[in-house]
């Protein structure tokens, strides 16, 4: 209905066009002293025709609206071909819009090759840091000091930052090797855990481990990655106390500290792209990415990801991993 309104408001102007002539006509025979049946009868068949080739146009209309809105709706719109024009100026319209997605198709192709370049940049950049970081480790394991452990520290901070930059990378990549399948949760977060061991030694924090006792259908390198960065945060933000990792049912595992907290105001926005809110103004060190990429990464492979926190008290981050919509679905 609303096409048929919009479609009779465009001919409206020709109707009334119409209606003026055949005023003329009248008035003309009228003002003569003419009979004005061989007025009328014409112009009811004119006005016959009009009104069936009103009709026509509006099926016309409603095809071409119908392969338009097929376009529109389409996930690839660009690549469609454009219903045929009628008029010179619908033509002139339909010529920009082609040079418009001939442009949008060298932009993309443009964006994707420096997408690309900068990859293999960044890919290569990872690689080549892991060789001076791990001839440093080997020398440091030849010492056992307060000032070797620190150095160590620093250097698994710089091992997880790395990382962090190519899952910034990698995380909208066409190519990333995403692995989905049903695998136990256990083993994945104890090798999570296995690396910030040195971590919980140098912080003198407890660890309170109560190992899951459930599986996931989830990406083991992806899942490991947002364990790994939430255990980082509450480490990072936990001076004294403990660090408890367990399982609520059915499937959350649960990661909570003793630490500073997070401010009310700020919880909701913990997860927004570097946001770091008062924690992160007495850190200047903080970047805000780190739980923006969780975020990220579980609403790709369908897992929730949740927080609560009491100021002074602790947070504690639900990583619910119950099988829901992801992108691969």
């Amino acid at each position: 209905m609303k096409l048929f309104s919009g479609y009779l408001r465009h001919k409206l102007r020709a109707a009334a066009v119409f209606f003026c002539f055949f005023a003329v006509f009248l008035l003309s025979f009228f003002l003569c002293g003419i009979p004005l049946a061989p007025v009328l009868y014409p112009a009811g068949l004119c006005a016959l025709l009009g009104v069936i080739v009103l009709v026509c146009g509006f099926f016309r209309e409603k095809k071409r609206h119908r392969a338009l809105e097929c376009i529109r709706s389409h996930a690839d719109a660009l690549s469609l071909p454009l219903p045929p024009s009628d008029t010179i100026v619908e033509d002139d319209y339909r010529g920009i819009v082609l040079r418009l997605c001939e442009q949008q198709r060298e932009l993309c192709h443009e964006n994707a090759q420096r997408y690309n370049s900068m990859m293999e940049y960044y890919t290569v950049w990872a690689h080549q840091i892991k060789t001076p970081i791990a001839a440093m480790r080997l020398n440091l394991q030849n010492e056992d000091s307060e000032f070797s452990r620190k150095l160590s520290s620093d250097l698994f901070r710089i091992e997880q930052y790395s990382e962090m930059v190519m899952a910034f990378l990698r995380l909208d990549s066409d190519s990333t090797d995403y692995v989905i399948r049903k695998q136990p949760v256990e083993p994945i977060v104890r090798q999570s855990l296995r690396k910030f061991a040195g971590e919980f030694i140098a912080r003198k924090l407890r660890l309170e481990y109560s190992p899951p006792d459930f599986s996931a259908v989830t990406d083991e390198k992806w899942l490991a990655f947002v364990i790994e960065q939430l255990l980082s945060n509450a480490l990072k933000y936990t001076r004294s106390g403990c660090i408890s990792v367990y399982s609520e049912a059915p499937s959350v595992l649960c990661i909570r500290d003793t630490g500073i907290g997070i401010a009310p105001e700020d919880l909701p926005r913990i997860f927004e792209n570097g946001f770091t809110g008062q924690n992160g103004r007495e850190d200047k060190k903080a970047s805000g990415l780190g739980l923006w990429l969780c975020r990220r990464v579980c609403l790709r492979l369908g897992h929730g990801l949740s927080a609560e926190s009491v100021p002074g008290k602790g947070t504690v981050m639900r990583l619910n991993l119950a099988q829901k919509e992801s992108v691969f679905d």
